[in-house]
């Protein structure tokens, strides 16, 4: 077992292509070949949390947030960054991230909320957009079925809670091979025409690659003919924050005190409260402020995250509740999903926790 094991099941869980442009998720520090000693996840990485993974024996960290997030000029140990970098590097151990992509996906970080809280019927705040595509193949009649499977075990054709879904239509294809090809029907030099099954399916553009390999593999032809289209569509299963609902409805107090609890908070920045029960709930992990509007527009009656700055409290306009839990406070359970994860898929190395706090405030 090597570190690119680990972190290729990591990428199935949440794969780069959700992390937003600014992010720099994926392998940090350290050779992917390296041979797997342990696992340490945290959701930061501070030179103690290197120290601490060095102590226990440990040569791969997964962190919620990249270590590196802008070029490094310099490695001189100046800053906390380049003293976990220089560490990291003298011990042989990897850092590897999961940040926005992790946030992005069921059962991600948002996800983990909602759960926390007892919420049902989540779905994501802001759907992503020009995640899907369609892809067109064009296959003999007789081998559609075969090539239609393939293509649904790599993972195309899902909507919503619907698999293997495609659209057919047959037709007739015509080609003309050279003398250097070796057709599947047909003789060189003269015009074949072959009944054939269109193929549509519809993709995420995180599975794509692997949708096409598996279908030109099981494709009788020697060249495949097929179609790539971007669309426009919103893809309800990846996105940015979550809406869930209570399953009944409690008074503004009642829920603060318990979002206190189970965050274990000493403290939460909020508007003024409206009087009105709490059912339906808005929120997102980390820094998200950019997502109040949206809570207002889908009628939520409080939205949660971290990073409110003084005057974007101002948008609650006494339609909402914004209440500021923190940062750290909102993706700490971030690390239990780390931990699950792996646990479970790889039960015969060690897979631990960090011990070190790596919440940079303090409340006094």
């Amino acid at each position: 077992m090597v570190i690119s094991d680990v972190t290729a099941l990591l990428e199935q869980l949440a794969p780069l292509s959700y992390q937003e442009l600014y992010d720099n998720s994926g392998l940090l520090v350290g050779d992917a070949s390296m041979p797997l000693k342990g696992i340490l996840a945290t959701l930061d990485v501070t030179p103690d949390v290197v120290e601490e993974a060095h102590r226990k024996g440990l040569n791969l960290i997964v962190s919620h947030h990249p270590l590196i997030f802008s070029g490094l000029k310099k490695i001189v140990g100046k800053t906390y960054v380049e003293k976990a970098v220089i560490l990291a590097i003298k011990y042989d151990i990897a850092i590897y991230a999961a940040h926005t992509n992790l946030d992005s996906i069921k059962g991600g970080v948002n996800s983990k909320i909602g759960e926390l809280l007892g919420l049902n019927n989540l779905k994501f705040l802001c759907p992503i957009e020009g995640e899907l595509v369609k892809v067109v193949a064009f296959v003999p009649i007789s081998d559609a079925e075969k090539v239609r499977k393939a293509m649904f075990d790599a993972g195309a054709g899902s909507i919503g809670n619907y698999d293997y879904c495609s659209f057919n239509t047959e037709g007739k294809g015509t080609f003309r091979a050279n003398e250097e090809a070796n057709p599947f029907a047909g003789k060189a030099g003269e015009i074949h025409v072959e009944p054939e099954t269109r193929i549509e399916v519809i993709v995420q553009k995180a599975k794509l690659s692997k949708v096409i390999r598996e279908m030109i593999s099981s494709h009788p032809y020697e060249e495949v003919a097929y179609d790539v289209y971007p669309l426009l569509n919103s893809y309800s299963e990846v996105g940015a924050g979550m809406v869930g609902e209570l399953s009944d409805p409690i008074s503004e107090m009642d829920f603060l005190k318990m979002v206190k609890k189970v965050f274990n908070l000493q403290s939460i920045r909020c508007t003024p409260l409206i009087g009105n029960e709490i059912k339906k709930i808005a929120f997102c992990g980390g820094s998200g402020a950019f997502l109040i509007k949206q809570a207002i527009a889908v009628e939520a009656d409080i939205y949660i995250t971290g990073d409110v700055k003084y005057h974007q409290f101002f948008d609650a306009e006494n339609k909402i509740i914004i209440a500021d839990i923190g940062h750290f406070e909102s993706e700490q359970f971030t690390v239990d999903i780390f931990y699950e994860y792996l646990l479970k898929n790889f039960p015969k190395f060690a897979v631990l926790k960090s011990e070190i706090k790596t919440n940079p405030i303090n409340y006094i």
